[in-house]
């Protein structure tokens, strides 16, 4: 699909303000959320909207639902990584698995590829180093310590 006719595009007749339709990624941690969090904070500076563990639930799970001891686990969150958010959760105490996709972190400069990238590669397992590619000065792909995927690029300006 070109630009001109991506809706929410300049020139398409279309703004922002006239569509709230947004996608964004719903992460389960399986049990593992506020770990999450708190590595994303540091990794990626991200800022925390909103936590809700399932015993603060204004409405609580059926029976038999969660494991024990989940009642203190996050049933809802939802945190910014620069203009995006994220949402998360621990589940019901199934185990998490990421497959399929990645989340693409774009970022101004390379030093800021190579401070996020390194930070998402502590625990985890790098895929592709950090190296300048013919559609950026820096692109690399990392697994996370919580396997979920990650690819790092520079923005090529």
């Amino acid at each position: 699909m070109s630009t001109a006719t991506r809706p929410n595009q300049p020139g398409t007749g279309k703004d922002a303000a006239t569509s709230a339709t947004l996608v964004q990624p719903y992460l389960y941690f399986g049990g593992r959320c506020e770990e999450a969090i708190a590595f994303y904070r540091t990794a990626l500076g991200a800022e925390v909207d909103m936590v809700m563990k399932f015993k603060d639930s204004p409405e609580p799970p059926p029976p038999g639902v969660l494991p024990p001891g989940f009642e203190n686990k996050i049933m809802h969150a939802s945190f910014r990584v620069g203009g995006s958010t994220v949402m998360a959760s621990d589940g019901c105490g199934q185990e998490a698995t990421f497959g399929g996709f990645s989340l693409s972190l774009a970022v101004a400069t390379e030093a800021e590829a190579d401070r996020a990238f390194n930070a998402l590669a502590q625990g985890g397992q790098i895929t592709m180093p950090l190296a300048k590619t013919f559609w950026s000065p820096r692109f690399g792909m990392v697994t996370d310590r919580f396997g979920l995927g990650w690819m790092v690029s520079v923005v090529a300006g």
